[in-house]
């Protein structure tokens, strides 16, 4: 094992991986991350780092695996509703002017979504479709379960963070 200076490394390799990483993801910005995420691998790793001869094609791996993983990742992000009033939204109605295939797309994932909420605990579900399909306030819910406000809204957080993985993990099935 060799001792490795990242500020010089950094210098050095720089620039020939950004190019790298902006040829796959067509995105400067998206670039930038992906050579920082490329150093912070390489340095977490850097013990098994034999000789210093051949780190230009270790990082250069490193950055044109992360980029793929970059790509992959903004892809799913596009197509899954990050935002939580987005995703409730689409759950309990269609919205019209939209092609017959966007109307589609809709509903298929209503459909995952809805498979997805059987798949919570009962104070969750329970929570969840006051809120959603009945359209309560927290108050409301808190009221008619005898529980604290605060407790319904960190399960109606818990349950929604737990949908969003699990259609993310469907997703990449």
């Amino acid at each position: 094992m060799k001792e490795v200076d990242f500020n010089d490394m950094y210098k050095t390799y720089y620039k020939r991986l950004h190019y790298l990483a902006y040829s796959i993801t067509r995105d400067s910005h998206l670039a930038e991350d992906v050579v920082q995420e490329t150093f912070i691998k390489a340095f977490r790793k850097s013990e098994t780092i034999e000789s210093t001869e051949k780190i230009g094609a270790w990082l250069t791996v490193i950055a044109g695996r992360t980029a793929i993983d970059f790509l992959r990742s903004e892809k799913r992000k596009q197509w899954l509703p990050s935002d939580q009033t987005m995703m409730e939204q689409m759950m309990f109605e269609v919205k019209s002017g939209m092609t017959t295939e966007e109307e589609v797309d809709i509903l298929l994932f209503k459909e995952a979504l809805n498979r997805s909420v059987v798949t919570l605990s009962a104070e969750y579900q329970q929570v969840l479709i006051m809120k959603l399909q009945f359209g309560l306030q927290e108050k409301e819910i808190a009221n008619l379960l005898k529980l604290n406000s605060a407790t319904v809204k960190s399960r109606l957080h818990r349950a929604r963070k737990q949908l969003r993985r699990n259609i993310a993990d469907k997703e990449t099935a």
